[in-house]
């Protein structure tokens, strides 16, 4: 049977304006980046998507290579939309993207006219869609003209398969000029997709200002890194984590810096009555030019948990400047 909505979806979460432009966003969007794969369970992962748009989630992102293995997230997604959120088609966000290895050769990856929209196609397909809600161009290719690839993301709004355009991992410079290509396309460049959270400060060299000059949105992803701003390794590595996988991080990444800086965190969470992963996400919620907040789940508790962060009271000057000497870039992470 399809899913059943709840009827108070909508009284759930906030939602922000993208930008300038006319399309709002839930504060916390779903992203399908882990956990969606043939390596999860279907039944769990039908779980937490019944949950989060219980809880007024509307905004689901994918991209063409997320699993594992490449592509069956967006395969599960697809069957799960067809089988429980189908009659809520034009109540959800759903974003795709290219830009990192899909297939082999010359074609399978990167920012190329060929890549982009053969990619688009193949999503479309492995969701059962006609159209996408954001498609982005998923990393700036170094090799391709900028001019190819908005092209790209022109054709794909024009021809009605991607209702709006983004961009993810381009710097300051790169997202000024990809706004000015677009705009002389006639194709607004909607959102952005970058990066930042506590240990990872880049998107304050510049690109905050250059959203603000644009009037471009953005959706933040790994704003809890990977983990490392959860209470899950305050005491070390333990069995089943992310660190003692080796996936993303490892036992490399838990050092005694670490330690420091994200212990002195937790307790500034508390002190509030919340959780780090709840602190975290309201940290980097504070820019006006953070639209949305984009969180992995693994459960449907990890969902819950982190959409509760909205229920506590905005971050204030005080509380942001004891953040401050915590909240170190490259903390955690490994050359």
């Amino acid at each position: 049977m399809p899913h059943i909505a709840a009827d108070d979806r909508y009284e759930q979460l906030e939602y922000a304006r993208v930008g300038r432009s006319g399309l709002k966003l839930p504060r916390i969007s779903l992203g399908l980046w882990n956990n969606f794969g043939d390596d999860r369970p279907i039944e769990t992962q039908r779980a937490i998507l019944r949950r989060a748009f219980d809880r007024g989630v509307t905004h689901f992102d994918l991209a063409n290579n997320y699993g594992p293995p490449d592509g069956t997230a967006e395969s599960n997604f697809g069957r799960i939309l067809h089988d429980d959120f189908l009659p809520y088609r034009d109540e959800l966000i759903i974003s795709t993207k290219a830009g990192y290895y899909m297939w082999p050769g010359p074609y399978g990856e990167w920012g190329s006219r060929k890549y982009l929209l053969s990619s688009l196609d193949q999503s479309l397909t492995r969701m059962g869609l006609d159209y996408v809600d954001i498609f982005y161009s998923h990393r700036p290719d170094p090799e391709t003209p900028l001019e190819e690839t908005m092209g790209a993301l022109a054709t794909a709004v024009q021809s009605g398969k991607a209702l709006y355009a983004g961009i993810s991992n381009y710097d300051a410079a790169q997202t000024r000029e990809a706004h000015r290509i677009l705009g002389e396309l006639g194709v607004p460049l909607l959102i952005h997709q970058p990066r930042y959270n506590m240990f990872d400060r880049r998107m304050e060299e510049g690109l905050l200002d250059a959203l603000t000059e644009t009037g471009i949105g953005s959706i933040v992803f790994s704003p809890l890194a990977q983990g490392l701003l959860t209470n899950r390794y305050l005491d070390g590595v333990p069995a089943g984590s992310r660190a003692s996988e080796g996936r993303w991080i490892s036992e490399d990444n838990i050092d005694d810096a670490y330690l420091e800086r994200a212990r002195a965190l937790n307790a500034i969470a508390e002190a509030r009555g919340q959780s780090l992963a709840q602190l975290a996400l309201l940290w980097v919620l504070r820019h006006p030019q953070v639209t949305s907040a984009l969180i992995g789940a693994s459960s449907v508790r990890q969902l819950d948990d982190s959409l509760d962060a909205l229920n506590g009271d905005a971050l204030t000057a005080d509380e942001i400047a004891a953040i401050e000497p915590y909240a170190v870039h490259g903390t955690g992470s490994r050359s």
